[in-house]
């Protein structure tokens, strides 16, 4: 099996591959239980955002990841890929600079411990 930091470079060299914009590896071990990594990346349109999703699943499955799901398809506005210790998300412009996840990651990893 494969481990999550490698799946994540190899994750980002494909969308590296296909153009995707402003390519963030974010290493959130230890803020949060659930993924290990997060990639956000940004696209020019509703299709190659859909063309930066399926880059990812192709080259997760490559590396023998199946992925657990995937949502905003649809509008492709912005689309998780959710591939367990490492979580895709590829953004259409707009909707990064407004949500501005890498902001909110930055925080939480500046927040003090909660006291025990």
């Amino acid at each position: 099996m494969i481990n999550a930091e490698v799946l994540s470079q190899r994750v980002a060299t494909a969308l590296e591959d296909i153009k995707a914009e402003d390519i963030r590896v974010l290493d959130v071990r230890g803020q949060t239980s659930i993924p290990d990594f997060m990639i956000i990346a940004s696209g020019g349109s509703d299709r190659q955002v859909r063309a930066m999703a399926q880059a990812v699943v192709e080259a997760a499955k490559k590396a023998g990841v199946l992925p657990l799901g995937q949502e905003g398809q649809q509008d492709a506005q912005w689309v998780l890929v959710d591939l367990g210790d490492v979580i895709v998300h590829a953004m259409q412009r707009e909707p990064r600079l407004f949500y501005q996840l890498e902001k909110l990651w930055e925080r939480l990893d500046a927040a003090p411990a909660a006291a025990d």
